[in-house]
């Protein structure tokens, strides 16, 4: 569907054709989420620094007042970052996010690491996106540098591709 932008990060992505790595992360109510359970659906995981942050919350908000987008395309979104369920929690509230936040806290990173975009360096994910089919296969992938927003005209594409299949 599309090419992959590598930042850098201590694993390679899963790659467009691939099964996209199962996880079990708790959601903002210490609920717990596997990928595994959404077979049948199509998945955007959407793996961000931190919650609260500027880049972030303008993101998600997006997502958020866009929501219909992934709905009609039979999308479930899963955002993802190494905050705790608590600040997790406190942030879907702030922001009345209606999607699950997880928490990949601890292990500390350790989803992050498992789809390549845990940053070393910083202790934190980097802006990836992976849009995993009903089948769990992953058929976009797009990972964006630190302090560089994702680009919402690309997800509405890739969804209508996906719609499309």
């Amino acid at each position: 569907m599309t090419e992959v932008q590598q930042a850098p990060a201590s694993v390679l992505a899963p790659q467009v054709g691939q099964l996209a790595p199962d996880f079990e992360l708790l959601n903002q109510y210490g609920e717990p989420v596997r990928l595994t359970d959404f077979q049948g659906r199509n998945v955007v995981v959407v793996f961000f620094p931190f919650a609260f942050s500027g880049i972030c919350t303008g993101e998600l908000c997006e997502i958020r007042d866009n929501i219909a987008a992934f709905k009609d395309s039979n999308a479930t979104v899963l955002a993802i970052s190494v905050d705790s369920k608590f600040a997790q929690r406190a942030y879907a509230e702030r922001e009345q996010f209606g999607f699950d936040l997880l928490a990949d806290f601890w292990p500390h990173g350790a989803v992050a690491r498992n789809y390549g975009v845990f940053d070393e360096a910083s202790g934190m994910a980097l802006r990836g996106t992976f849009i995993i089919d009903a089948s769990g296969i992953v058929q976009y992938v797009v990972i964006n540098p630190r302090g560089q927003a994702r680009d919402f005209a690309e997800y509405r594409r890739a969804l209508s591709a996906l719609a499309g299949q």
